[in-house]
């Protein structure tokens, strides 16, 4: 009732001990003084000072800016990584799947179809069903992929290259790149890659 008057006063220690509060101390003496939680010393400095305010907001913006290209440069680091280990896929099928003396369109169709084994072992479908299933998005669904998933898919690419050298038929391979991925998946959900990067 005491607080609608203009002349009213109350100490931080006054108001600490009426409200029970725990996030503000107040300490008398020589080496006292006033001790706040962070949160409470911002919300009183951004209410003290309009200068203070902005600047904990523009780095708060310059902050989640950082944050955010950081995220992108992950994936598209990851997505670089996968292309590459693409190219190592693509080596294995031209030297050990590809009969000699093949046209274009039959090369690609062989192509085609190890991408689309990696889609299936990994995503559960080919690029085709995909793009059938997300009429609306742009690219393909490894454009749309997580970044566990690059890193996932970056791996089957590798390893499908070596069961290729070995000489294991595509439905065996499809198998074991299957329970790989789902192996990978499961350790890299679960322990958060993107936090572990961090």
């Amino acid at each position: 009732m005491e607080s609608v008057d203009n002349s009213f006063i109350i100490s931080t220690k006054q108001w600490t001990e009426r409200t029970n509060a725990i996030g503000i101390v107040a300490k008398p003496g020589r080496y006292g003084g006033t001790y706040a939680h962070r949160d409470i010393a911002f919300e009183f400095a951004t209410w003290l000072s309009p200068e203070f305010k902005l600047y904990l907001i523009t780095e708060f913006q310059r902050l989640k800016s950082d944050e955010n290209q950081r995220q992108a440069l992950e994936w598209n680091l990851q997505r670089t990584l996968s292309k590459i280990n693409y190219r190592i896929h693509t080596d294995a099928i031209k030297e050990q799947i590809i009969p000699k003396e093949v046209t274009r369109v039959q090369a690609v169709a062989v192509y085609a179809s190890e991408a689309d084994m990696l889609n299936v072992a990994l995503f559960g479908m080919t690029a085709s069903e995909w793009r059938v299933v997300n009429p609306d998005k742009d690219g393909n669904m490894r454009d749309h992929a997580t970044l566990e998933q690059l890193v996932v898919l970056s791996n089957m690419e590798s390893i499908n290259a070596l069961l290729i050298r070995q000489g294991l038929p595509q439905g065996e391979r499809l198998m074991q790149l299957n329970s790989a991925a789902i192996t990978q998946m499961k350790s890299l959900v679960g322990g958060s890659l993107s936090k572990r990067l961090s």
